[in-house]
């Protein structure tokens, strides 16, 4: 299993933009339905910084081989007015935080 979170700050004008390419990452996840990934994204208060949670329990992970994915890695670099930071994270605990029920 490996678990990270990365957090990074769009530029202001680039916003819905981002908005657009991780929705359709959830498009595609939820046409292809992957199996052993869980992964979450949050939009902060600030409307510009963003945080992604995965897990993968699969090896490989299959997030990097989603098409809609990649599309939104490709140009990341140029969107952003602070760069990912991507940590590895162990679980101390957690209580129904992907449970809708």
């Amino acid at each position: 299993m490996h678990q990270v979170i990365a957090r990074y700050k769009v530029k202001l004008d680039r916003a819905e933009e981002n908005l657009e390419l991780v929705r359709a990452v959830y498009d595609e996840l939820e046409r292809t339905k992957p199996v052993g990934l869980h992964y979450a994204t949050f939009l902060l208060d600030d409307g510009v910084s963003f945080v992604h949670v995965a897990r993968a329990d699969a090896d490989p992970n299959p997030l990097p081989q989603v098409a809609a994915f990649q599309k939104f890695q490709r140009e990341i670099a140029d969107r952003c007015e602070e760069q990912p930071q991507v940590s590895d994270v162990e679980e101390v605990g957690a209580y129904r935080f992907f449970d809708r029920g």
